[in-house]
């Protein structure tokens, strides 16, 4: 995990200003105040909501500890908005440097695991019936027992955190107005090769869940077509509305997360010694990290979409919310309904 957002990571001196740009200093701390504008009230809402649905589902387990590691995510954007638009001084640059952005990146990751257990937990409700026909217990039924999506959803925390804590105590080296500009001259040597490692296994774990969905959605998509075939009546209208509630998950994953991914390699070899790389190749690999590093950050913003298309208690009860507090919003509650909750194979 990276141990800090700043550009000024691995450049010593004054050569952080080499990767420094507008579009790095002044448009994009704006766009992390819009997502975070937009993603507290949209998380605010759907934790509300969330937390009052039961818990009697794997599916509604992992969903609600996706919003938990959102709305965590979302606590780090002031610091970081803060730290770019020089609020706060070099000290408020170090408690992000130790802080903030290793929970940032904790979160995220937590995100992308949940998202690896939901698309198994989907595969096995869509696709396992099918593989075992006959058999008294399914391979994987585990996955969609309440009490093991929770011990799997405390086992991704903890996971992360064991990651996450030694970045943030092996930050301690005293902090000044020159060295809080470097987060990795806060660190002690052994902090430098832990934060190699962490980030190493972050990747790893990444591109392991990568691997997870695009075999489970494959699978899900081969189970819908075959069923789309022997059910001919109606079977366009209902695919588009089944596909809209099982695949959105998929498509949130590959917008946010796979961009800054494919980014991070080449990024992380420039800022190798004599990588031969030269300060065109990374200012340009800065910028294109920066970029998609905040697509990861929108993720927040998008996830309530995912709660609201892929789980039918969440949007019963969200719906029934808004009905009951504004009756003249009944009409376009039951619109909503209708287009959204059209029984599918990815409710619950």
């Amino acid at each position: 995990m990276d141990p800090a957002a700043n550009s000024s990571l691995h450049f010593p001196g004054n050569q952080s200003d080499m990767v420094s740009s507008v579009f790095t200093r002044r448009a994009l701390p704006w766009l992390y105040l819009a997502a975070c504008a937009a993603g507290l009230p949209l998380n605010g809402a759907a934790a509300w909501i969330f937390f009052r649905v039961p818990s009697d589902s794997a599916l509604v387990v992992y969903l609600k500890n996706m919003a938990v590691a959102d709305l965590l995510m979302l606590a780090t954007f002031p610091f970081r908005v803060a730290v770019e638009l020089g609020v706060g001084g070099w000290r408020l640059r170090a408690l992000t440097c130790r802080y903030t952005s290793v929970l940032f990146y904790a979160s995220m990751y937590v995100g992308i695991l949940l998202m690896g257990l939901i698309s198994l937990e989907r595969y096995v409700k869509i696709v396992g019936p099918t593989r075992c026909r006959g058999r008294c217990r399914c391979r994987g039924r585990f996955l969609r027992d309440p009490g093991a999506a929770r011990v799997l959803a405390a086992l991704a925390w903890g996971l992360l955190a064991a990651c996450a804590l030694p970045n943030a105590a092996l930050t301690r080296r005293a902090a000044d107005e020159e060295s809080s500009r470097h987060c990795v001259r806060l660190k002690s040597p052994l902090g430098v090769q832990w934060h190699r490692a962490s980030a190493l296994f972050s990747v790893g774990l990444f591109w392991l869940t990568l691997l997870v969905l695009a075999f489970s959605y494959w699978s899900i998509a081969r189970r819908i077509c075959r069923s789309y075939r022997r059910v001919r009546r109606d079977g366009a209208g209902v695919g588009r509305k089944s596909n809209r509630g099982i695949f959105c998950l998929l498509a949130v994953f590959f917008v946010c997360f796979v961009p800054y991914h494919v980014c991070r390699v080449p990024y992380t070899l420039s800022q190798m010694p004599a990588s031969g790389f030269g300060p065109e190749w990374r200012f340009l690999l800065f910028q294109a990290k920066e970029a998609t590093l905040f697509l990861s950050a929108a993720n927040v913003c998008l996830d309530p979409v995912i709660y609201f298309l892929m789980c039918r208690k969440f949007r019963e009860s969200l719906l029934a919310r808004l009905s009951r507090r504004d009756p003249g919003s009944a009409a376009t509650a039951v619109v909503i309904a209708a287009t959204a909750t059209t029984p599918s194979v990815s409710d619950i």
